[in-house]
């Protein structure tokens, strides 16, 4: 079937002027899949945003149950806390996990469909859907733990000593004295290394 010269040039501009918005659709979807594959890490994010403000009140209240508590009341008082923690992080990982994912299309999404092409983001799901890096993220906090204990241990020597002068000077500088430190040995002994 023959067409007129005119219908085949609106045919080609209609079919021009399809692209980018086809174009635009396909890149969308391609972010959104990225998102999607992306999802446990935003999850991960909000879980440590829980967690953090929650193990830092431990901390402290870690440092008054060892001074101003009573022994006998250490235990029961540990685990009240505790357990206000966990409601705490129980209750805020939730409202945080729903909003992260609420809000990466606005911040993640609208950064990856600025900053990559198609192209580039099909690559992106390829790697994050393949099964390399499904293994190598199975095995990140293996690595990173073997890693942790390595750098610790061949660190200690040099740092330790250095951190046991800073805490001497803290000390001094709070007015305590080694006797009156919590976990100092009494007075007239000296510290078990």
């Amino acid at each position: 079937m023959m067409y007129p010269k005119n219908v085949l040039t609106i045919l080609l501009l209609v079919l021009a002027a399809a692209s980018p918005a086809q174009a635009q659709t396909t890149k969308k979807e391609l972010v959104q899949k990225l998102l999607q594959l992306q999802q446990p890490g935003l999850e991960g994010i909000a879980r440590e945003l829980a967690s953090r403000p929650a193990m830092q009140l431990m901390q402290a209240a870690n440092n008054v149950l060892q001074n101003q508590v009573p022994p006998e009341k250490r235990e029961a008082v540990g685990k009240s806390i505790e357990a206000d923690l966990k409601k705490y992080i129980d209750d805020a990982t939730p409202v945080l996990r729903d909003r992260a994912v609420k809000l990466a299309p606005t911040t993640y999404g609208v950064t990856l469909e600025e900053k990559f092409s198609e192209d580039e983001l099909k690559q992106l799901i390829a790697w994050f859907d393949s099964p390399v890096n499904r293994k190598f993220q199975t095995l990140g906090p293996e690595m990173q733990n073997a890693f942790v204990q390595k750098l610790v241990a061949e660190t200690s020597p040099q740092l330790d000593p250095k951190l046991q002068a800073l805490q001497a000077k803290v000390r001094t500088t709070l007015g305590i004295t080694a006797a009156s430190a919590p976990g100092s040995a009494p007075a007239g002994k000296p510290p078990a290394k």
